[in-house]
């Protein structure tokens, strides 16, 4: 079956064209819904993590996600504003049965999307993402009122996944003495990656981390690093680091102002792995990834491996 709204990454377009409609929305959470209760084994009532990034339409689409789910008889948890990676981890962590992100990652306020993510954080299927698409044009048949899903506001799921990336840092090691300066895009990190930073020693100097719901990524953040190098520089800083609108893209600064983009981090995550000796099963790219990156790692033996671009194709090869 061929897709009609689902597309490599999610769905996604702009704000008040099909399909980022609320219309469309409470259709897409009561399709989803039933789609879990179909396939809830459980036998409890199914739950979904939603969160979102800090675009004005953020509030909209998540209340007609919130309803669809809730009239498909699944208990919804709100995180507010939160990253996407946050979603993947707390969806496994809580043990919920899908987890949504509303953002359209990079794009300018007016655009806006969804990402589904399975139990076990991961990307769905073809297989699901077509047995929602099936769904959503039907006629939606309302549980009994006994059987509706609540919702509720879930803000200490920040604070579990704060917590989490924190614990991400190996014990001793410790950012003290070192001036960093972090674009949070007027995103999704904007309130939880100067937390962590700080916790762990760093000096942080923040910038674009004020919101509005209509400034997000404008002029800001990994896609628009020239403001970042100039911090970095005008504050001697030792290092920038820039995330997109929802915070699962990073690009770095070095002292000079100097761009590190993710292709030099993945070889410098790589030699890290060597030189400490960590089990270390080589690298996984795109078919954007430098050319000169894969001959590096050939050069040193490191296993390289190409796939299609998108997160979910590259997670699964992480996964074989």
């Amino acid at each position: 079956m061929k897709k009609k709204y689902f597309g490599t990454d999610g769905i996604r377009g702009k704000v008040g064209s099909l399909p980022i409609t609320p219309e469309f929305f409470v259709k897409l959470g009561y399709a989803a819904g039933i789609v879990l209760s179909r396939r809830n084994k459980r036998g409890q009532k199914p739950s979904v993590v939603i969160g979102k990034d800090t675009r004005i339409s953020g509030y909209m689409l998540e209340s007609a996600l919130e309803a669809g789910f809730s009239s498909a008889g699944v208990n919804v948890f709100l995180t507010g504003p939160i990253p996407t990676p946050a979603i993947a981890y707390l969806t496994r962590s809580r043990k919920a049965d899908f987890g949504v992100i509303i953002s359209a990652s990079h794009n300018p306020y007016d655009d806006n999307g969804v990402k589904f993510f399975s139990s076990k954080g991961l990307k769905l299927s073809d297989e699901i993402e077509c047995e929602i698409e099936s769904l959503i044009d039907q006629k939606m048949e309302i549980v009994l009122s006994n059987k509706l899903g609540k919702a509720q506001r879930a803000e200490n799921y920040v604070k579990q996944y704060i917590e989490f990336c924190e614990n991400t840092f190996s014990r001793g090691l410790t950012l003290k003495g070192l001036t960093i300066v972090l674009d949070c895009a007027n995103g999704a990190t904007y309130h939880i990656a100067p937390t962590i930073f700080s916790a762990l020693g760093a000096n942080i100097i923040v910038v674009n981390d004020k919101p509005n719901g209509l400034n997000i990524n404008k002029k800001a953040g990994s896609i628009h690093p020239k403001n970042l190098q100039s911090a970095v520089v005008s504050h001697n800083a030792d290092m920038g680091i820039a995330f997109d609108g929802d915070g699962d893209r990073v690009i770095m600064v070095d002292q000079n102002g100097t761009l590190v983009d993710g292709d030099q981090l993945l070889y410098l995550i790589a030699q890290f792995y060597i030189k400490e000796g960590y089990k270390f099963g080589g690298v996984v790219g795109t078919h954007m990834t430098n050319l000169a990156f894969e001959e590096r790692c050939k050069m040193q033996s490191i296993p390289f491996v190409r796939t299609n671009v998108g997160d979910r194709y590259v997670s699964a090869e992480l996964d074989r």
